[in-house]
């Protein structure tokens, strides 16, 4: 520990904002008239006393002073280097400062204490440790300083406080911190003190050092980036020069800039298109934005905004090139046609536009597939004049595909909407938005949602897309929504358009789609000519009767691609000469057997109502109309649990019909004169065949009713009787939906009578004539009138005289 001894007056010589610490020697200017009565005080006293001239070293901050000095001699006193009077002064050792007395000369004297700053031999171990420290991080300071002869002279200095002593040269240490350094008496403490000073400094530095590599990395690389896209631009300015190619930024933009002001724009989107050039000329060459910006440019410029194509307003040929290029479709084709009546009225009175609303429409077309969906959508383009463009919605299920990206996302795009008037080239196209019903949601959104501007005729004249962020005008778009299940399309999407139902087509309405469509299609990719091969209609009906049993008119197409196929092959091989007429008769032998054998031309005790508890019923599904069969029976009262079993994947509300039945049967059991008693012993079993299709809905119920009836009574369902309708506790007979599809159904599979519910007489309406006619359509309100015309007499064992098909 360092302590007090010998007891000193000395002038002092105040230093402004600096430290001299023991050991260190200092040029001092004499000019200052401080430091000059200071060294002038010294040397008088000197004269007298034996040595060189003392002087106190005192740092002065502020006008205040600390409390320890150091000791300093006057070693010499000269020349600076400039050639200013000076002082050269060493330390000596700190003195503890007392209080002011007397001396000679102007300088202020002081009477103070030295310090003993001597530390006791051996050093301990931690201090030795401490010097080594000391040392080790001195030596690195200074060797990235280049000072290797100051290295050796601090790695000589063996003593604590001359080694702590030797911080005051370091430039790096404030005043403060200098004098922290005088004022800790304590060489361990001092030592401790300035290695953890010297410590900090050099982590400063590293960090200090690693940023400066950094940046100058960075600097680096942007010379180089910079020097490099000068020489690009030379490089183009040659190639331009030699053959046109190559375009600068300043030139890209500028020629963007002469497109928008060219093009015919909206005045909206024309400010919005310079504002992104001005953002263009901005930015630089290597950023990102430039790329987003043109393909943003690009994408506005392709678009349509002013083109529109006129509409074709004569409304007898619009007619005649549907009635051309489609069989049916009385409803799409009448609405199809008061929409170009409506349209030509409001033109000719100069009601175009009304509140920024043009005469769009939105239409839905909703029917079992293949009955002519899709391709109506290019009839309605060709008949109106306009431009036609397909939207498959199918299995999307981003809602960013109907909207579009922002424009922030990498790779973004507009949406389909937007991509197809782009397309269409036009801003009045036919739009046909196919499979509307397959869209489907998830955690991306609900496009279907997205779709509801889109196909709102009160919205869609500013609908804004995501990429494009301006109006977009859709009110003069006629949308075409396709859907095989009207179900499946939200609620609020399907309230925006109108709803038009594709119901299949008849049989007669096949035999002309075939030859009229489908058969010159199918000879071209045959490869033959329509001289060489010629169908005879009653082969066409026997294909669209008994090959093919649907809706609509693919499977009758396929079958009339595999017939030619055959006769080609044969030609081929030798085997059939050409031309050849196919008849009904030569179908067997082409394509074989038919599918769809009618139960009239089966024996009578195969057919599936040759025995009590079957009957005929009609249901909807998502191919069309279909005859569906429920058989019924009961369990042997030893074997069979009582109760009711239901088998053939049912829904609930198709058991709950099933519940209706039973409970009617049971409670009116004696007023039909059934034998009631076994439907309280015996387990009852109803069974719909086709057990791997799902089923529901209430339409059943008369059916079922009548299954039961004819299964206690003994009395076989006439195979020649369909029949659809709900039915309640009381027996009545309740509306239900999907008669024309149900009626087209019953038409195919050769039934000539049906019973439909009375309220459902309105329904028959929409029926084609010619299926109308042939059948005897039954409307009843009760079940009682069902099972007088269902069931056959007790006393009949003969089949009826028109059976119906399996």
């Amino acid at each position: 520990m360092a302590s007090t001894s010998a007891s000193l007056t000395l002038p002092v010589l105040p230093l402004d904002d600096e430290v001299v610490l023991p050991g260190m020697v200092v040029p001092l200017d004499l000019n200052d008239a401080d430091v000059r009565a200071a060294v002038e005080a010294a040397q008088a006293a000197a004269r007298s006393e034996p040595g060189k001239p003392r002087v106190l070293l005192v740092p002065r901050v502020d006008g205040t002073y600390p409390s320890t000095g150091v000791l300093g001699t006057v070693e010499q006193v000269g020349r600076l280097a400039d050639g200013d009077p000076g002082a050269l002064i060493r330390g000596r050792g700190r003195v503890q400062i007392g209080a002011g007395t007397t001396g000679p000369g102007a300088a202020l004297w002081v009477e103070g204490t030295r310090i003993d700053e001597s530390v006791p031999e051996p050093l301990p171990g931690h201090v030795t440790e401490l010097v080594k420290e000391y040392k080790a991080l001195a030596t690195a300071w200074l060797r990235k300083r280049g000072a290797w002869q100051v290295v050796d002279r601090v790695q000589a200095i063996d003593d604590v406080s001359q080694l702590a002593d030797n911080s005051g040269y370091s430039p790096f240490l404030t005043t403060e911190q200098k004098i922290e350094l005088l004022e800790t008496a304590d060489p361990v403490a001092r030592l401790k003190l300035a290695t953890q000073q010297l410590r900090d400094h050099l982590a400063e530095q590293d960090v200090a050092e690693t940023i400066a590599k950094d940046v100058q990395e960075g600097v680096d690389k942007q010379q180089r980036e910079f020097l490099l896209r000068r020489q690009l631009e030379a490089v183009r300015k040659e190639l331009r020069d030699l053959n046109g190619e190559g375009k600068d930024s300043a030139e890209e933009s500028d020629d963007y800039r002469a497109r928008v002001e060219a093009a015919d724009l909206p005045e909206t989107v024309r400010e919005a298109a310079l504002k992104e050039v001005d953002k263009l000329e901005r930015s630089s060459d290597q950023s990102p934005e430039g790329s987003w910006i043109r393909t943003w440019l690009d994408t506005v410029l392709e678009l349509p905004w002013n083109d529109r194509t006129e509409d074709a307003y004569d409304i007898q040929g619009a007619k005649a090139v549907l009635d051309a290029e489609h069989a049916g479709l009385e409803d799409v084709k009448e609405r199809i046609t008061e929409y170009l009546a409506v349209r030509k009225r409001r033109t000719d009175r100069g009601l175009g536009v009304i509140g920024g609303r043009r005469g769009g429409a939105v239409l839905a077309l909703v029917g079992p597939p293949g009955v002519g969906k899709t391709s109506l959508g290019e009839s309605v383009a060709h008949a109106m004049g306009r431009k036609f463009v397909r939207v498959a919605l199918g299995g999307v299920r981003d809602e960013a595909e109907i909207r579009g990206h922002r424009r922030t996302y990498v790779g973004a795009l507009p949406g389909r909407i937007v991509r197809a008037i782009k397309e269409a080239g036009s801003m009045n196209p036919v739009v046909l938005l196919d499979e509307i019903d397959k869209v489907g949601s998830d955690f991306r959104g609900d496009p279907a949602a997205a779709l509801l501007e889109v196909l709102d005729p009160a919205q869609n004249h500013t609908f804004r897309d995501h990429y494009l962020e301006v109006e977009l005008d859709l009110s003069d778009v006629v949308f075409l929504a396709t859907a095989n299940v009207l179900e499946a399309i939200p609620e609020a999407l399907l309230d925006r358009m109108e709803l038009v139902r594709l119901d299949g087509y008849t049989e007669d309405e096949k035999v002309v789609i075939a030859r009229d469509h489908l058969l010159p299609r199918q000879l071209e990719r045959a490869g033959l000519d329509k001289d060489e091969v010629t169908l005879e209609e009653s082969a066409l009906r026997k294909l669209a009767g008994e090959y093919t049993r649907e809706a609509g008119v693919r499977t009758l197409e396929r079958s009339i691609a595999r017939l030619l196929r055959k006769v080609a092959a044969q030609h081929e091989l030798g085997g059939r000469e050409l031309p050849f007429t196919i008849t009904d008769a030569d179908l067997r032998s082409l394509i074989g057997r038919p599918h769809h054998v009618p139960e009239s031309a089966q024996d009578p005790a195969e057919r599936r109502t040759a025995v009590p508890g079957v009957a005929t019923g009609l249901a909807v599904t998502g191919a069309g109309g279909d005859v569906l069969f429920v058989e019924a029976s009961l369990a042997d009262p030893e074997t069979g649990a009582a109760g009711l079993t239901l088998t053939g994947q049912l829904g609930d509300v198709m058991k709950e019909s099933a519940q209706i039945a039973l409970s009617f049967l049971r409670s009116h059991g004696a007023e039909l004169e059934l034998p009631v008693a076994d439907l309280k012993d015996r387990g009852v079993h109803i069974h719909f065949p086709a057990g791997a299709v799902p089923k529901d809905g209430p339409s059943a119920g008369i059916t079922m009713t009548t299954a039961l009836a004819s299964l206690l009574s003994g009395r076989l369902v006439r195979t020649d009787v369909a029949m659809t309708g709900e039915v309640s506790l009381t027996g009545r007979v309740l509306p239900i939906g999907g008669v024309k599809q149900k009626l087209l159904a019953a038409h195919r599979a050769g039934v000539t009578t049906v019973i439909v519910p009375k309220r459902n007489e309105a329904d028959l309406d929409d029926v084609p004539a010619e299926v109308l006619d042939k059948l005897d359509v039954h409307a009843v309100t009760d079940v009682r009138q069902v099972l007088e015309l269902a069931l056959a007499p007790a006393t009949s064992e003969a089949a009826p005289e028109v059976p119906v098909a399996a």
